[in-house]
C-alpha cells in the first residue's frame, strides 16, 4: 500500500471539498444569518489539514489497485466527518452524529434526514446540505479529477472503485479528460434544469436547492412537505422528468453527443430503466385512482412524479405515498432495491445487475432442459465474461448479508418491522424516504445513535457499492504489500 500517495490524493480531496463550500459561504454571507462563522471554520480547517496531508514526500507515485480503493473509501469517510462540521458549529444540527448522519445521507445522495423542521435553518446550510447532493451525484473523486489531476498517480483504480455499476469504464483513453467530460454534461443538464425551474416562477434559491437534489437524485429540499409544499404540476414535472434523465447511463449521453443517438434506445438497460418505470406508473395509477384521487389525470400525476423519484432513488415527494394501498406502496418498495442505471448518478442494485440476473437465470432453466448444450449470456450482442456475472451474484449475496446484519441492528430500537425495513432499503439503496416512521412525512430523528451510525454506513456501503467499504475490514488490506 503507498500510504504517501494515499494521503497526497486524500489531501488533494480536502482542499477540493473546501473550495466546493465557497458558494455555500457565499450563500451565508448574501443571507447575513448566523451560519457565516461555520462556514470559515471549517474551510479553513479543511485548507489547513489538506495542506498538511498533500505535502506529505512521495517517492512511489504509482497507485494500485487497493490503493484506488482506499482512497475512495477512506475519502468518502473523511469528506462526511468535515462536512458535518457547519451543521454542528451552527447549531443546526447540534449532535455530531445527526450532523454527519445528514452529511453522509448527503454525500450519498440519499436524502433521509433526521431534520423535524427545515424552512428555519440558515439559507447557507440548506444550500450546502442539498450541495452535497450535487457534489456527491456524480462522485466527490470523479470532481477531484475533473478539476486536479490526482498528484500524478495512475488514476484509473480511483475511478473504477468509484463508479456505480459493473466496469464502467472510460469515455476517452485519459481518465482526466473522461471525468471533465461527465463534469460537463452533469452541469449542463443541471443548468437547463434551473432555468427551466425559473421558466415556472420558481424562486432562484429554490430552484437550485431542487435542481441540485434532482441532479444528484439526492433529494433534500428547504421545504419541510419536499415539493408537495409548492403543489404545483408544472414542478412537479419538471423535476420529475429530470430525475429520469439523471437516471440514465451517463455514457449514453456521451454517444448521443457524438451523434449515435439510436445508441440509447438500443441499451438493453435503458429499455429495462423504462419499461420498468412505465409499468409501474400504469398499475399504481390504477390502484390509487379512487381511493385516494378523484380522477385518473391527477393519478397518474402523482404516480409519475413517485415512480420517479423512488426508482431513480432522489427522495423528492409529491404526496405521502404512506397513505396510499398496499399494492402501490409495495411496487414501490420494489423500486427502491432495484434502482436506475449503471453509471448514473441514482443509487439501488441497478438494472443492469437485474438484467444479467435474469439472463443467468434463463440460461440455467435452458441447460437443465438442454444438458448437451452450450449457451452464453449476452447483453448487448456480446458475450458477458463469467468474472462480471460471479461479481453480480457475489454483489446480490453481500447485499442481503448486509441488509440482514443492519436490520437486526436497528431492530434493537424497537420500532415496527415496516419502518425498520424500509428504513434500512432506504439507506442501502440510498433512496431517502421510507414508509411509516421514516415516510415522506416523517424522518429518522427517533433512531438511537446507534442506528444512526448504522445507517451512515450502510448509506455508504451502498453508494460506493459495497467493495471499496467492504475492503477496510480486511486484514491483509492493510499490510504494505503492492499487489
Amino acid at each position: 500500500m503507498n500510504v504517501a500517495m494515499i494521503s497526497k490524493n486524500l489531501g488533494i480531496l480536502l482542499l477540493v471539498e473546501a473550495a466546493s463550500m465557497l458558494p455555500s459561504l457565499l450563500v451565508a454571507l448574501i443571507y447575513n444569518q448566523n451560519d457565516v462563522s461555520a462556514f470559515i471554520i471549517t474551510i479553513l480547517l479543511l485548507m489547513f489539514t489538506g495542506f498538511i496531508m498533500y505535502k506529505i514526500p512521495a517517492r512511489n507515485k504509482n497507485l494500485y489497485t487497493r490503493d484506488g480503493f482506499a482512497i475512495v473509501s477512506l475519502g468518502w469517510i473523511l469528506v462526511s466527518l468535515f462536512g458535518a462540521l457547519p451543521f454542528l458549529i451552527s447549531g443546526a444540527i447540534p449532535s455530531y452524529v445527526d450532523a454527519v448522519f445528514e452529511t453522509v445521507s448527503g454525500f450519498t445522495t440519499t436524502g433521509s434526514t433526521i431534520l423535524r423542521e427545515i424552512e428555519s435553518l440558515p439559507r447557507g446550510i440548506l444550500f450546502w446540505r442539498s450541495f452535497t447532493n450535487w457534489i456527491g451525484g456524480m462522485g466527490v473523486l470523479v470532481m477531484m479529477l475533473a478539476v486536479l489531476p490526482a498528484a500524478g498517480a495512475n488514476t484509473l483504480q480511483i475511478m473504477k472503485a468509484e463508479s456505480p455499476g459493473p466496469d464502467p469504464g472510460k469515455l476517452v483513453p485519459r481518465i482526466g479528460q473522461s471525468a471533465k467530460i461527465l463534469y460537463f454534461m452533469y452541469t449542463t443538464l443541471t443548468s437547463v434544469q434551473i432555468i427551466l425551474l425559473l421558466a415556472g416562477g420558481m424562486p432562484l434559491y429554490d430552484s437550485l436547492i431542487h435542481t441540485f437534489s434532482t441532479a444528484g437524485t439526492g433529494g433534500f429540499s428547504n421545504m419541510n412537505t419536499s415539493v408537495g409544499a409548492y403543489n404545483n404540476v408544472y414542478y412537479e414535472i419538471i423535476i420529475g422528468v429530470f430525475m429520469f434523465v439523471f437516471g440514465v447511463n451517463f455514457t449514453l449521453y456521451y454517444q448521443a453527443l457524438k451523434g449515435d443517438v439510436k445508441s440509447i434506445f438500443k441499451d438493453e438497460e435503458f429499455r429495462f430503466y423504462m419499461f420498468t418505470a412505465a409499468g409501474a406508473i400504469l398499475l399504481i395509477t390504477l390502484d390509487i385512482w379512487g381511493p385516494n384521487f378523484n380522477t385518473f389525470w391527477e393519478s397518474l400525476r402523482h404516480a409519475f412524479f413517485q415512480v420517479s423519484t423512488i426508482m431513480t432513488t432522489t427522495g423528492f415527494s409529491s404526496t405521502n405515498f404512506d397513505l396510499w394501498p398496499v399494492f402501490s406502496k409495495t411496487i414501490l418498495v420494489i423500486l427502491m432495491f432495484i434502482g436506475a442505471s449503471a453509471g448514473s448518478t441514482a443509487g439501488g442494485i441497478k438494472c443492469i445487475r437485474f438484467l444479467l440476473l435474469f439472463k443467468t437465470v434463463k440460461r440455467e432453466v435452458r441447460r437443465i432442459l438442454h444438458p448437451r448444450s452450450v449457451y452464453t449470456v449476452k447483453y448487448g450482442g456480446k458475450t458477458v465474461n463469467s468474472d462480471v456475472l460471479s461479481g453480480v451474484m457475489n454483489y446480490f449475496f453481500i447485499s442481503i448479508i448486509l441488509f440482514a446484519i443492519s436490520l437486526l441492528l436497528v431492530s434493537l430500537d424497537g420500532f415496527d418491522m415496516v419502518s425498520n425495513f424500509t428504513a434500512v432499503a432506504a439507506s442501502i439503496n440510498n433512496i431517502g424516504p421510507g414508509l411509516g416512521i421514516v415516510g415522506p412525512m416523517g424522518n429518522f430523528a427517533d433512531y438511537s445513535s446507534l442506528s444512526k451510525i448504522v445507517f451512515s454506513i450502510t448509506m455508504l456501503f451502498g453508494r460506493l457499492e459495497i467493495y471499496p467499504m467492504l475492503i477496510l475490514f480486511a486484514p491483509t488490506f492493510w499490510k504494505r504489500v503492492n499487489i
